[in-house]
């Protein structure tokens, strides 16, 4: 069985919900929530994630461009120098523990 695990970021807030079950489909949920190994209300959220389909955001591709300024260096150009330049920087060699 493929299980798909939901991530939650900072950016989705929750709310509370309640909702009223008969006694026997409140027992059918609990036991298929058991038996996919997740909680109930997370059993309901699949439910009905599922059933409105899920929300799509749109990405604009830009939002990565222009972060920030280059100072005028040319990556392609340069690279050789720049590889040689952070390999014959010295370096500090790594602390070893005392245990």
């Amino acid at each position: 069985m493929k299980r798909r695990y939901l991530r939650y970021d900072g950016a989705i807030m929750m709310s509370r919900t309640q909702i009223t079950l008969d006694a026997e489909t409140q027992r059918r949920a609990k036991q298929r929530a058991s038996d996919m190994g997740v909680s109930l209300a997370e059993y309901v959220r699949r439910l009905v994630t599922r059933d409105l389909g899920a929300s799509k955001s749109v990405v604009n591709p830009a939002a990565v461009f222009d972060l920030g300024a280059s100072g005028g260096s040319d990556i392609a150009r340069d690279k050789r120098a720049m590889i040689g330049e952070a390999f014959g920087s010295p370096r500090q060699k790594p602390h070893r523990r005392r245990g």
